[in-house]
Parts: C-alpha cells; sequence; structure tokens
C-alpha cells in the first residue's frame, strides 16, 4: 500500500486486483435426487413451499390446477409472471403447497417461491428476476390494532359536547 505515490500506480494496483473479485462468485444448480429445486416464498401471512422441476408448464397447488385454486385471472397473471420474466414459459412444472394468509397473499408467496426455486434450479435466470424484484420478500404487512382506537388508525367520531 506504501508503494502507491500517484494516480497511475492506484490505477494499475485496481486493475490488477479486479479480475480475483469478478470471479469470486460462481453460483451452482441446487437440485434434489428427483431433479427439483425447493424454494419457501412468503407473502403477509402467507407462506409457500414450491417444487420446480423441467416439464410442460403444469402448476399444481395445493393438489389443485392452478386455474382452479386461483380462479382470479390477476392472480393467476401474477404466477405466470416469474415465467415470463425469465423467458422460461412452459419450460417448468410447479407443484407447491400453501398455507396462512388469504389468496391474494398466497398468489404473492407461491410467486416468491417460484422465483427463488428457479434460481437456485438455473443460476443463470437470477439476473433477469432480481432486476424484477421478484427474488426480494415484500415485507408490508397489515398494521395491528391499537388501543383506543376503531382499527389500526381509525379512531371513533370526536364531539366536543
Amino acid at each position: 500500500m506504501s508503494d502507491i505515490k500517484s494516480l497511475d500506480d492506484l490505477k494499475s494496483a485496481v486493475g490488477a486486483a479486479a479480475p480475483v473479485a469478478a470471479a469470486a462468485i460462481v453460483r451452482v444448480p441446487v437440485r434434489d435426487k428427483l431433479g427439483r429445486a425447493y424454494a419457501t416464498g412468503k407473502r403477509k401471512n402467507a407462506i409457500a413451499r414450491v417444487w420446480v422441476k423441467p416439464g410442460s408448464g403444469k402448476v399444481v397447488v395445493n393438489g389443485k390446477e392452478m386455474a382452479a385454486y386461483f380462479a382470479r385471472p390477476v392472480l393467476q397473471m401474477i404466477l405466470k409472471q416469474p415465467f415470463t420474466v425469465a423467458n422460461v414459459e412452459g419450460q417448468f412444472d410447479v407443484m407447491a403447497t400453501v398455507c396462512g394468509g388469504g389468496l391474494s397473499g398466497q398468489a404473492g408467496a407461491v410467486k416468491h417461491g417460484i422465483s427463488k426455486a428457479l434460481q437456485l434450479y438455473e443460476p443463470a435466470l437470477r439476473g433477469a428476476l432480481k432486476a424484477a424484484g421478484f427474488l426480494t420478500r415484500d415485507s408490508r404487512v397489515v398494521e395491528r390494532k391499537k388501543y383506543g382506537k376503531a382499527k389500526a388508525r381509525k379512531s371513533f367520531q370526536f364531539s366536543k359536547r
């Protein structure tokens, strides 16, 4: 460190150290003996356990087809987003079990789980999924009700007399 006396010396020192830092992180696929990748997804109070394996694009949630479990088209679209962003529609089968929360939270949990499982199965997909924000858990939860309030923030009607 003491032999750096000019900007040119600093540039050459940084240039020599850069390739070592770039090669530090090498992600390997994480799969079980059946060739599946597993991940847990969470959203609000819902928790989803998701298994992803190569297939025809079939999505099964709690033993039912996706269209039967998530009847609203908006929720089905949420589940398809990770495949669309990663450009792998129809290439993976998904088996998920989800509990807790409502349907919207469960759809978000399955989406989070699918995204995490896809990047574990194929690490090359991580960049697209991370850029779309699908690997980050949405930490927003319902605010608790406070004492003396009607709900979390709503007050009872005030009257001076």
